[in-house]
């Protein structure tokens, strides 16, 4: 029987991403593992696509925003964003947690309250790459079809 990790690394699925973070590590990681990458000039700056599973992630990083004009913009790219994709999630890349990134946060969550869009805070790529795939292949539907014939058989 295959562990986890055998498990993952054997699954493969398609990602549409944003051509803006095209020399991002994360699309590196994703490429090594050999997913199936299409980048596209046509989506959200920051934004990874899962077709199969239905669900899009939108990269940020706190660090980047140095002024409350670039902040304001932010929440206008989150909004169209959200607007767009029923199943989505904000991953916010803040290693440090310094008080404007904090804050910054705090508005975000203040902001989108009740609406559709998950807030994930990051702390390296690896792990923000590991964590999208663990939500995108319990939400994906050929995945969602095998244990659900596997219950449905035991």
């Amino acid at each position: 029987m295959a562990t986890d990790g055998e498990t993952t690394n054997q699954w493969k699925t398609t990602v549409i991403i944003s051509s803006s973070i095209q020399n991002h590590e994360s699309c590196r990681i994703l490429s090594t593992q050999q997913h199936r990458i299409r980048f596209s000039d046509r989506i959200t700056s920051g934004a990874f696509i899962f077709p199969l599973s239905g669900t899009a992630f939108l990269f940020v990083e706190l660090q980047e925003l140095a002024e409350n004009s670039e902040e304001l913009e932010l929440m206008d790219r989150i909004k169209n964003f959200v607007e767009i994709h029923r199943n989505c999630f904000l991953l916010l890349f803040a290693p440090l947690n310094e008080p404007k990134e904090l804050q910054t946060l705090k508005v975000i969550q203040n902001r989108f309250f009740g609406s559709n869009l998950k807030i994930l805070t990051v702390r390296n790529y690896a792990e923000m790459v590991k964590g999208m795939l663990m939500i995108v292949k319990a939400t994906s539907k050929p995945h969602m079809d095998s244990i659900r014939d596997r219950n449905a058989s035991g």
